[in-house]
């Protein structure tokens, strides 16, 4: 492996969760061109102190036979491999991709902390952060939306962070890396699968010379600097306007917020954490909430003071307050 590319990824792991030192380095390697370059670029770069993973969602025959690839490569490299297998049932009403995903994390996140690995890598690079800012910006994505995928974020509840040190890195970038230095790799046939979004996106961005992939994904980073700034803003505001109501019902089971004088944007990040608070507490997991559910409709009817419900908590305003509870069963 040339120096100055182990040097790159040094620094690109670096870059957002600062030296490695002592720690070890989980990587989710799924057997594509791009997580297997990075395999190759961490166990060179950090020999000894790389672990990685390969998820198996047994959605696809061959997974079985791709997993064991990346774990071939691994034994002869010296890297430890573990095969995660998906073993909960779909829900119907789950939408597949996103099922998946919340299956993989769950599954990468109780390994990496057995395997003491606080840092969790994937190979998200520049083109998929402009895929994703497109997809996003065609559905009339807010500012979290088009901050794109996150160079590093917590991972549940257990300590690790979810790193992306690639997204400086560009997918033709990691093809070479992998081609060039033999590593073995497979191509996901739903990665050419014209039904799926991403798979369009990333067609238009292959065939339109005005869409730079790599200035695409600059703006997604001047979004995220954006974002940073009104989560900041937001845990403040959450600190200085929750308030604490006195002689009511089960106090602790509910949220008072007080929003006046506040911009929408404002409104809609803390509606967003009472609905979430609201549904920790009271153990609420149907419907599902996620930062892309839409609350427009509950946002409407509490400026007209009127009651709303969403993802099972009632939202009820008084003047400037607005209150958040556990939705009461349907009749």
């Amino acid at each position: 492996m040339a120096e100055a590319l182990v040097t790159r990824f040094r620094e690109s792991v670096a870059g957002v969760a600062g030296p490695l030192g002592a720690r070890r380095l989980a990587l989710a390697v799924s057997g594509g061109p791009d997580s297997m370059a990075m395999l190759a670029l961490a166990a060179a770069a950090y020999p000894g102190q790389v672990v990685a993973a390969t998820v198996d969602h047994r959605l696809r025959a061959a997974s079985a036979d791709e997993a064991a690839m990346v774990a071939s490569w691994c034994a002869g490299t010296g890297v430890p491999h573990a095969t995660l297998v998906v073993d909960q049932l779909r829900d119907p009403r789950d939408n597949l991709h996103d099922w998946a995903r919340r299956q993989r994390y769950r599954l990468l996140e109780h390994w990496a902390i057995e395997a003491g690995g606080h840092l969790l890598a994937t190979a998200h690079h520049a083109d998929d952060q402009a895929e994703t800012f497109l997809m996003r910006a065609a559905r009339g994505s807010g500012v979290a939306g088009l901050a794109g995928i996150r160079a590093r974020q917590q991972l549940g509840e257990g300590g690790v962070d979810l790193i992306r040190p690639l997204l400086g890195w560009r997918r033709h970038e990691l093809f070479l890396v992998a081609v060039d230095h033999a590593i073995p790799f497979v191509d996901d046939p739903s990665n050419a699968d014209g039904r799926f979004d991403r798979t369009q996106f990333r067609g238009l961005l292959a065939t339109t010379p005005l869409l730079d992939s790599a200035q695409i994904a600059r703006a997604a980073d001047h979004v995220a600097e954006a974002e940073a700034a009104l989560r900041a803003m937001e845990r403040w505001l959450w600190t200085t306007r929750k308030l604490v109501p006195v002689g009511v019902d089960e106090p602790d089971l509910q949220i008072w917020l007080d929003l006046a004088d506040l911009p929408r944007e404002l409104k809609r990040r803390l509606a967003r954490a009472a609905i979430s608070d609201v549904r920790l507490i009271n153990g609420i997991t149907r419907p599902a909430f996620t930062d892309a559910t839409n609350i427009e409709p509950l946002l409407d009817a509490l400026e007209q003071q009127k009651s709303a419900t969403q993802a099972g908590v009632m939202a009820t305003p008084k003047g400037n307050i607005w209150r958040f509870v556990e939705a009461p069963p349907r009749r």
